[in-house]
């Protein structure tokens, strides 16, 4: 029988830092005319955002310099040459976003047809192995795939078809905010606050930085006293009330996370984007600061793993968490950190970064530099064709938030000085099943399958196997055969009893009152008088 070949396993790496900042706080004490300017706003931009989305999308693979410079004019006349560029930018930003998704989609809909056409060429019933599927169960379900098949092959056609035409869809507020106008009853909304809602969505009120400018950007202006101001487009230029065209808000702004280093950045003039926001179900205005951070070179591998490392397994409602040792040891217990990804996106995004903190916390704690993590994208592994009927498996992997936990796990470590390194997920729960749970299952430390993951994905990262080394044969493990003890057999009668005391150390290094010691013990088994004296050695007897 062949031995079943494995896949390549990619050599683990550290992962880069993050290359940028985001800071939000809130715009409070506004006064009526404050909101009434920002409406106006944000409603005469979002106009000339959609237009501008919609020539781009009708352009299509046409695009050139050219014509990018002839939208910058014709919005230039209606807003400011600063709006303009803060508008074009941001729709060839959502015009190649489109793109990446349509791709993706391509590929989504490309890897179904192929597992369609693999199953339905199988008879019936047949069973798969791991590393194919099988037929399907009944003919009715044959059936129902066939058609299947045919629908996700006219979808792959049209979508083709599109992408090589460079046609996209685009929905400039959401595509989930507009299915909601049809299911108002089950999102709780009456028909007026989706309409608020969906006009806030569509709003523009976004400006980029540029480094030499006062303040690191002249559209939307935030002086170190936390002083608001906004270059008004010319149709509003009658609603300035500062000089060349600005409005100065009446709300004084101050950044309570990374403020100081804000500061550092519009003292020195350079560049930082803001944006606008109104959240229409608090009812609050938001002003979000983003720059751009160097880069920076991340530490060598072997930095990362001098002080050993923190395996960690991503699962649907926890992190299992085990310390090992520069060797590839498992220190102390296994740790987890639980959080629920029920509820909204926020409650979800607040547990991730309180179940991360607290990763991080322990961590700095063991010593260490460097966190293992699974470079995991379950991208193609939670389809319906690859994976049948197992639909609580399905929303078990779609549940792990891999894209999210990538970008803040990288973000959230930077902050601790801890560098993230990246393995290749092949096997890590089996053999870590296999090789490290049995073994480190005692009374008082429960071993579960992802506490055994992490210890290899903690080895792997570290560059050692996963696999445990196996036992020695016993010629090996002492001297030919068994340790060199005498013990009493289990028939030997008296066995239970008291041990007689040998006179004399056993050996040089027990001081004199040893014996008197030794007698007063009550040992567990017995040994022969025989045996033990010829394993003692009496001290030597000196004479004058």
């Amino acid at each position: 029988m062949s031995k079943k070949q494995l896949r390549p396993i990619d050599a683990p790496f550290v992962a880069l830092g993050p290359s940028g900042v985001a800071v939000r706080t809130r715009l409070g004490q506004l006064t009526p005319a404050d909101e009434k300017v920002l409406r106006r706003t944000g409603e005469h931009l979002g106009r000339l955002a959609s237009r501008d989305l919609a020539v781009r999308c009708a352009q299509g693979l046409e695009h050139s310099a050219e014509s990018w410079a002839a939208r910058k004019k014709g919005l230039t006349a209606a807003s400011s040459s600063r709006w303009a560029g803060a508008i074009t930018k941001a729709t060839h930003d959502q015009w190649a976003l489109s793109r990446r998704c349509q791709l993706a989609h391509i590929q989504g809909l490309e890897a179904g047809v192929r597992t369609l056409m693999h199953r339905l060429s199988l008879p019936v019933g047949e069973r798969g192995t791991k590393r194919a599927p099988g037929g399907y169960r009944s003919r009715h379900e044959w059936f129902v795939k066939s058609r299947r098949l045919v629908i996700l092959e006219h979808r792959l056609e049209v979508a083709r078809a599109e992408r090589e035409a460079g046609v996209v869809h685009v929905v400039r507020g959401g595509r989930q905010l507009l299915n909601t106008r049809h299911h108002l009853d089950a999102a709780g909304l009456s028909e007026a606050e989706w309409r608020d809602r969906w006009e806030a969505e569509r709003w523009f009120l976004a400006a980029d930085g540029e480094s030499g400018k006062r303040y690191g950007n002249e559209t939307i202006r935030v002086t170190p006293d936390g002083e608001v101001s906004i270059k008004l487009p010319a149709p509003l230029a009658h609603l300035a009330n500062a000089g060349h065209g600005r409005y100065v808000l009446a709300s004084q702004v101050v950044f309570a996370h990374r403020g100081v280093e804000w500061a550092d950045r519009i003292e020195g003039n350079r560049a930082v984007a803001y944006r606008i926001h109104y959240d229409t179900g608090r009812g609050r205005w938001y002003l979000t600061a983003a720059w751009q951070k160097p880069v920076v070179k991340t530490i060598t591998l072997a930095t990362a793993r001098a002080a050993g490392m923190v395996g960690v397994d991503t699962n649907a409602d926890h992190f299992a968490a085990y310390r090992l040792d520069v060797h590839g040891n498992p220190i102390g217990d296994p740790r987890r950190f639980f959080y629920d990804l029920s509820g909204t996106a926020g409650h979800r995004d607040a547990q991730v970064r309180h179940a991360i903190t607290r990763l991080l916390h322990w961590a700095k704690r063991c010593g260490v530099t460097a966190i293992g993590l699974e470079n995991l994208d379950f991208t193609a592994e939670k389809t319906r064709e690859k994976h049948g009927g197992r639909k609580r498996f399905r929303q078990l992997i779609s549940g792990i938030p891999t894209g999210k936990l990538k970008a803040r796990l990288v973000s959230m470590a930077a902050e601790q000085d801890l560098a993230i390194v990246a393995v290749d997920p092949a096997h890590t729960s089996m053999w870590g099943d296999e090789h490290w749970r049995k073994p480190l299952t005692a009374p008082r430390r429960k071993m579960s399958r992802h506490d055994a993951a992490s210890i290899a994905i903690g080895r792997r990262a570290l560059g050692h196997p996963i696999r445990r080394r196996t036992t020695p044969p016993p010629p090996h493990q002492s001297d030919v055969a068994g340790h060199r003890t005498v013990q009493a057999g289990p028939d030997a009668q008296g066995r239970e009893g008291t041990r007689p005391r040998v006179p004399g150390p056993r050996t040089r290094s027990v001081p004199p009152d040893a014996e008197r010691t030794r007698a007063t013990r009550t040992p567990k088994t017995v040994r022969d008088v025989r045996s033990a004296q010829e394993w003692a050695q009496d001290s030597l007897l000196l004479t004058d």
